[in-house]
């Protein structure tokens, strides 16, 4: 409808309405974190069902254990390739390049005929979830360019994480028991499916960067030292920390370490710019990943055994037991994803690693044989306070780096979460096979993860920006 002017001139436009501000499509968040949660659970579904794959398909001790390792490895080792590709190429083309690698590879390992090419798809699927789980963050950051809505985006896709951990022991039981150990790896085709689908039809194509070189004397050395520190400090578990070749395995480490630092020195177009690393909130929030790791893999695979052989839990009743760990994740990811825009990230990152060493220090002192309800506030505490971090970290990394580096950003933050839940599960184990009593080592570890917790805090403190991010 016109209105007329008052001095009986010609109709004015009717009134534009004011914009709404654009509140961006839930799609992209829903495929990046499935993508995300089908990598990070196929690292613990895989347990409970490897003593039934060893037994179907007559495989050696060394056979099952590369059944687990071997994808551990090639994910761990190839973040960093992952993400320098995503940055060249386009993170979301090299994000559903690694969802088809990883649905094929699952489909391989599910027909697989022998041990030899289950370890070879279980290689290929390690290789995929490298190339997934960079570009999630980087996509996540691209699709959500609002801090708040960038906030809750994070939240959601960090508590995949503890989902997948603790929810993998409990599906895998459960498969493996009723349909058997192949629709483990079965699963995973339509999730993949569904996550390639919805990138490709409701996520935005990414930015490329291809005159950039991919460096490949770095991305060796890097290689090179994360598959030597994973490997070392799987084996410590088994071996121990004195042996031969753990201590070889991590020699070699720093020396790759070492040569990595060098070759950025010297690179015209390095992999991550070390300038990158001097940053204080890059850095500290990397540290502060690899330490809320420690504690909370360490935490899960401590608790899992001894629930297991000395409470004789089966494995979906310790799957179970574990629930109470997870229950939370979701919540506390949510929540602090909604409080950072008021509070900022430093003071939610603080809270959460307090109260998850407060709960790993509770279980320590609840006695040698506390009853499991004394345990259930304990593990609802430590999953609760990583979930709550996460967020934050996770914003603190990603928001350090250029855009243009995002990729790298987000595997440099994985891979020392990779690297913390390695050494976890490491150190946890070894307690647990030199203890004079497999309490007294659980005891210890749970101590050691909350000296972890207790430390991130103070790194965040120091770290973490403290105001809020702008919206």
């Amino acid at each position: 409808m016109a209105f007329a002017e008052p001095d009986g001139g010609g109709p004015l436009p009717a009134p534009t309405p004011a914009p709404r501000p654009e509140r961006h499509s839930w799609v992209p968040l829903l495929a990046v974190c499935a993508g995300y949660f089908m990598v990070i659970l196929d690292v613990t579904i895989i347990n409970v069902a490897v003593p039934v794959i060893g037994r179907d398909l007559a495989t050696s001790l060394t056979g099952i254990q590369w059944i687990t390792d071997g994808y551990t490895l090639v994910f761990a080792g190839f973040l960093l390739t992952g993400g320098a590709l995503g940055d060249r190429l386009g993170n979301r083309r090299v994000f559903c390049w690694g969802t088809a690698v990883f649905t094929v590879s699952s489909a391989a390992c599910a027909v697989a005929p022998d041990a030899p090419v289950l370890v070879a798809a279980r290689l290929l699927e390690g290789f995929g979830a490298a190339l997934i789980v960079p570009g999630s963050l980087a996509l996540l950051q691209q699709a959500y360019p609002v801090p708040a809505e960038r906030s809750r985006a994070f939240g959601l896709w960090g508590s995949m994480a503890g989902i997948a951990a603790s929810a993998g022991p409990l599906l895998g039981g459960l498969l493996v028991s009723t349909v058997g150990w192949r629709w483990v790896f079965l699963i995973n085709l339509p999730v993949g499916a569904v996550c390639l689908l919805l990138t490709l039809r409701h996520v935005t194509p990414s930015p490329r960067h291809t005159a950039r070189p991919l460096d490949w004397p770095a991305q060796c050395a890097v290689v090179a030292t994360v598959a030597l520190l994973t490997a070392a400090l799987n084996e410590a578990g088994r071996r121990g920390w004195t042996d031969p070749a753990v201590l070889a395995g991590l020699g070699l480490a720093a020396v790759s370490a070492v040569a990595f630092v060098v070759r950025e020195r010297l690179a015209r177009s390095p992999v991550l710019p070390l300038r990158l690393l001097r940053s204080r909130a890059m850095s500290g929030g990397a540290v502060i990943g690899l330490l809320f790791n420690f504690g909370f893999y360490g935490m899960v695979f401590t608790a899992s055994l001894q629930f297991q052989h000395e409470r004789g839990f089966s494995a979906l009743a310790a799957g179970l037991a574990l629930f109470p760990a997870v229950a939370v994740t979701m919540f506390a990811s949510v929540l602090s994803g909604r409080l950072s825009r008021r509070t900022g990230d430093r003071s939610l990152v603080v809270a959460g690693m307090l109260l998850a060493a407060l709960g790993l220090a509770g279980w320590a002192a609840a006695g040698a044989d506390p009853a499991y309800p004394l345990l259930v506030a304990p593990m609802m505490a430590a999953g609760f306070g990583t979930s709550f971090a996460l967020t934050g970290s996770t914003a603190t990394v990603m928001g350090a780096a250029p855009a243009s580096y995002s990729g790298a950003a987000s595997a440099l933050f994985n891979t020392a979460r990779q690297i913390g839940s390695a050494t976890g599960v490491a150190l946890g184990g070894s307690l647990l096979a030199t203890a004079a009593h497999y309490t007294a080592g659980l005891r210890t570890s749970m101590t050691a993860g909350a000296l972890a917790y207790l430390t991130a805090a103070l790194l965040a403190w120091l770290c973490v920006p403290a105001t809020p991010r702008g919206g």
